[in-house]
């Protein structure tokens, strides 16, 4: 495509065979996508280069000021081989809304749809073909002003890795357990909770490692400013079955809004199942599970598509969901979104973009 060069690797890497172990983020592919940002000059000199490190100088403002954001998405291989984005364009909007947030300049999204496809077709043979797995995709920008300043940036950097990853589940789809954090906060409204940037997960980790110690896989945050109301799942957003009804908490600013959340209200909807978005508290969902009518708890991220949850921890109260099962709109939701993504049922009108064959 115009205004896009690219350099081929020399010495491609060893691509991992079919019963290797992937796990995420840990393997990458030959080739990476960079572009530069100079104010008064724009974004410029894109280009796909073999992946290797990237120079920044010490004073770079994101080693001190954190000015970054990044997003997350999939490639998919059908079974009859067609190579699939899943709404790609929705991520790189929700970077522009991070990238304003962070004072980053906006990037355009047609063009980082396209150089994107360009970059998975040269690298398409890394995209397993293994049961649930996928070639991860990590667009991000980091600030790269050598200033100590605190300021925005007036160079940045934007990358593109791509990285092959098992399947999230690898004995079948488990219900996982969670735990409500009640001291620290993730985010407030006005903050940059409903940003993807660094910043957000490095404040989160100590509650995440609290939460492992105690057994439990992932914390549930509440408001940063009552500790009342229902936020995010670490990496997920949150959705409870109360008396057949699909609750999940409403977008007021601290909240990330998932594509993966948006897809599965629209999905839900779509099959006939009450989805209501609104501030719900803990304490709601307390006497729901006391009445019985907690019927199901799910979240929803890119990574897991949906994480059914079996035991939701309160304090010293401890709830078990659906006697630990996956419940049916779990495994609904879970199925009719996959079936789209890796090819095998047609989703509504731009979800599954084909970009080429392998």
């Amino acid at each position: 495509m115009e205004n896009l060069k690219i350099e081929l690797t020399q010495h491609p890497k060893k691509k991992p065979g079919p019963g290797d172990k992937l796990g995420f983020g840990s393997v990458f592919t030959d080739h990476m996508m960079l572009m530069e940002y100079d104010r008064g000059i724009g974004w410029h000199d894109a280009r796909i280069v073999p992946f290797g490190p990237i120079t920044l100088s010490p004073a770079s403002t994101v080693l001190h000021y954190a000015q970054e954001t990044f997003e997350g998405m999939k490639a998919y291989r059908s079974t009859d081989g067609r190579v699939l984005l899943f709404r790609p364009e929705e991520n790189f909007k929700r970077l522009n809304r991070s990238n304003e947030r962070l004072c980053i300049p906006e990037l355009d999204v047609d063009f980082c749809v396209e150089s994107l496809k360009e970059l998975v077709m040269i690298d398409k043979d890394w995209i397993p073909e293994a049961e649930g797995a996928s070639l991860y995709i990590r667009p991000f920008i980091i600030g790269n002003e050598s200033k100590l300043g605190v300021k925005e940036a007036d160079n940045y950097i934007y990358c593109v890795l791509l990285s092959p990853s098992g399947a999230y589940y690898e004995s079948g789809l488990k219900p996982v357990p969670i735990y409500v954090e009640e001291e620290y906060v993730r985010a407030v409204r006005g903050g940059t909770g409903f940003a993807k940037t660094g910043g957000n997960y490095a404040s989160s980790m100590r509650a995440q490692t609290i939460a492992h110690e105690k057994g439990y896989s992932q914390v549930l945050w509440l408001d940063g400013v009552e500790k009342k109301y229902v936020g995010e799942v670490g990496a997920m957003n949150i959705f409870f079955v109360i008396d057949g009804e699909v609750i999940t908490p409403e977008l007021d600013g601290s909240i990330l809004p998932g594509i993966t959340r948006k897809s599965m209200i629209e999905l839900l909807r779509r099959d006939g199942y009450t989805v209501t978005e609104r501030q719900i508290a803990i304490q709601e969902v307390a006497d729901a599970y006391d009445a019985g009518k907690l019927d199901e708890m799910f979240g929803t991220g890119t990574a897991a598509v949906i994480s059914p949850v079996g035991e939701l921890k309160w304090g010293d109260k401890i709830m078990k969901i659906n006697n630990g099962e996956i419940g049916p709109i779990s495994a609904h939701a879970y199925k009719e979104l996959t079936d789209i993504q890796w090819g095998r049922a047609k989703g509504p009108d731009g979800w599954s973009v084909e970009i080429g064959h392998i």
